[in-house]
């Protein structure tokens, strides 16, 4: 820092400790890890810093349990932890639980057991949000009753509580039970899995209290719960009655299934079932969904008649997803559309049956959609998209394999000044429909997925991205274009546009080129190359080889942290690249790269990247570095080979 000081001869490194300190609590996590790579005295009043922050969040990373432990001192002070805990296990749990937390997300517990929900109940008696992410997911591990059990007695203030595990493994006689003791105070729950005979029973109202001594006194199971987010194995009738009335503030219900075998009439949802929702009209979000993961099945036993009861009393609701009512025809739709005056979101997936007659006199109405997602609707074209974009105030725009759109398409999105989201995945588009999107909605598009879209070619790329208009594009999605080259990621790396999601899977034109540009790339002169990138997803593309490794490795893509590959490219390069950066998750499965919870920062502060990534740099501050040695000698025997 000698080159950059003052006109008084000081440094940054040299003002008082207590105002660096001061300014340092200003930053999240990372950056203050980033910052004391820098220098003796930020390291110095960094041990210092970490005594009392307040909030601890380092979702960017997955850290090891002797990484982690300097970075967890005794701090009475820490209200809010959020961290991956994917190499963490049972042994982490007295390092992270502490008395004073008020909000705990723990995501990635796969090698955690059920003492880890013991433990915080124990521990941490004043929590108001809990979440817990695939706890005791890896072979061997266990969930015991007794560990719920401690967890909802010992936690009595709990706000929100999120487990997105399965916890239908659960003695189901003793479940209801020991629900019963869950905070009065509680409003918002969600849960990855559970059987809906078990939600039926947890929520039916006959089940006596065993807090009072009067067991003629019937307990009130969650009673103000106003969110509830639940995955089934089958959204039946009996479940979404006994829910209705049961819980009667609720005014966030989110149901979804994803069924083995085609449900039989007792395990399925019927127009009956829908008549019983909202009974108590305090609804403003519903969600209904049918997942096809295992089994192509619909929900066939709900018609236009069923949508037509509910929509007797959805006048309130502000946002409306459905998903698999395959019986369900314009009538239906446009009868939801029709009677709900306050909808901004509105999400149809596999709407077999819906038309563009349901948008044709969208106009006339006074609805103002800010989110609208069709995704799966096969029969929709270009006409209703038209009609659709009547509403100026768009934000999202799903039609994802809504294969008749072209475009004509285009040409109105175009107009949506406010448009963020954009998923056009296997629409019928070209590049000269593509180029309209440049002269209005580019400007404003955080993300935009052109996936599958056959007929695109280079020229889609040079067309958007020419340089000319500062852009706040962040995810952008190439996957599976037989025409894309090299050539339009060349275009793409010119224009500096500052990506932070990439993805060009299935592109067989796509080669070294492409990563040798990428790597290359400066979005501004003050950042190292390739720096904006966090995901790169390259897998099965035609042209990689062991060369485009050589530019994977540090220090370039300094913020990367999700990569894929095609592992048969060759192992030993793969696996030598995983050890040279230990906090790169890099697949060769073919999996799509999620960006889970944990890749999102909250924190307002972004600090610029020099020529290395200090926050990977001060975490692995004393590992051995011979991987750069290993990625050489797994080249050479690639070359050998």
């Amino acid at each position: 820092m000698g080159d950059s000081e003052s006109s008084n001869g000081k440094s940054i490194d040299q003002l008082p400790a207590a105002l660096l300190g001061t300014i340092m609590t200003k930053l999240d996590v990372a950056s203050i890890c980033s910052v004391t790579a820098t220098c003796s005295n930020f390291k110095s009043c960094t041990s210092q810093i970490l005594s009392f922050l307040t909030h601890f969040h380092l979702l960017d990373v997955a850290p090891s349990m002797g990484i982690i432990r300097p970075l967890l001192p005794p701090n009475p002070y820490l209200t809010s932890l959020k961290m991956h805990c994917g190499q963490l296990d049972d042994k982490a749990t007295d390092l992270m639980l502490r008395p004073s937390l008020h909000e705990l997300c723990l995501y990635n517990c796969a090698d955690f057991s059920g003492k880890l929900l013991f433990e915080i109940g124990r521990h941490c008696k004043d929590l108001r949000s809990l979440y817990l992410g695939s706890v005791a997911e890896k072979r061997g591990r266990s969930i015991h009753i007794t560990d719920l059990e401690e967890l909802l007695g010992g936690c009595t203030q709990l706000e929100e509580l999120v487990l997105m595990f399965d916890i239908s493994l659960f003695l189901r006689h003793n479940f209801a039970r020991v629900w019963a003791l869950a905070s009065e105070k509680l409003l918002s729950l969600e849960i990855g899995y559970i059987s809906s005979v078990m939600v039926t029973e947890l929520l039916s109202p006959n089940l006596r209290s065993h807090r009072s001594p009067n067991n003629n006194i019937q307990p009130s199971i969650l009673p103000g719960i106003l969110k509830l987010c639940l995955s089934v194995d089958y959204i039946t009738d009996t479940m979404v009655g006994t829910i209705s009335q049961g819980l009667l503030s609720l005014t966030h219900l989110d149901l979804r299934d994803a069924p083995l075998i085609e449900p039989r009439i007792t395990f399925d949802l019927t127009n009956s079932g829908l008549q019983q929702i909202n009974q108590h009209g305090k609804l403003k979000h519903l969600s209904l969904i049918r997942m096809q993961e295992f089994l192509i099945t619909y929900f066939r036993r709900v018609n236009d008649l069923g949508i037509l009861l509910l929509a007797d009393k959805c006048a309130k609701m502000e946002s409306i997803y459905l998903g698999g009512f395959c019986r369900v025809t314009d009538t239906g739709f446009k009868t939801i559309l029709h009677s709900c005056s306050s909808l901004h979101k509105l999400c149809v997936s596999h709407g077999t049956q819906l038309t563009d007659l349901v948008f044709h006199d969208i106009s006339a109405t006074s609805l103002s959609l800010t989110h609208v997602s069709l995704r799966w609707c096969g029969l929709l074209t270009n006409n209703a998209i038209r009609n659709l974009t009547s509403n100026v105030v768009l934000k999202m725009l799903d039609l994802r394999d809504c294969k008749n759109l072209g475009d004509e398409s285009l040409r109105a999105i175009s107009s949506l000044p406010r448009l963020k989201v954009l998923l056009l995945d296997g629409s019928d588009i070209s590049d000269s429909g593509v180029s309209c999107l440049r002269y209005g909605v580019i400007g404003s598009l955080v993300t935009l997925s052109l996936r599958g879209c056959k007929r695109l070619t280079d020229k889609c790329i040079s067309s958007l991205f020419d340089g000319s208009s500062k852009l706040q594009l962040e995810e952008l999605d190439l996957s599976n274009l037989p025409h894309l080259s090299d050539n339009g990621i060349l275009a793409l790396a010119r224009s500096r546009v500052p990506i932070s999601e990439l993805r060009m899977r299935q592109c067989p034109l796509i080669g070294d080129t492409s990563v040798m540009a990428l790597a290359s790339m400066q979005v501004d002169e003050d950042r190292w190359y390739g720096s904006s990138l966090r995901l790169l997803d390259l897998y099965n593309c035609g042209g990689i080889t062991q060369l485009a490794f050589r530019w994977l490795k540090k220090p370039y893509f300094p913020r990367l942290r999700w990569l894929g590959v095609t592992g048969i490219v060759n192992r030993d390069i793969v696996d030598a690249l995983a050890r040279n950066r230990p906090f790169l998750h890099v697949a060769t499965r073919g999996e799509e790269l999620g960006v889970g919870p944990w890749d999102c920062s909250d924190g307002t502060y972004m600090h610029d990247y020099d020529e290395v990534d200090e926050l990977e740099q001060w975490l692995g501050e004393g590992e051995e570095g011979s991987d750069d040695e290993e990625m050489q000698d797994a080249e050479h025997n690639a070359q050998v080979e």
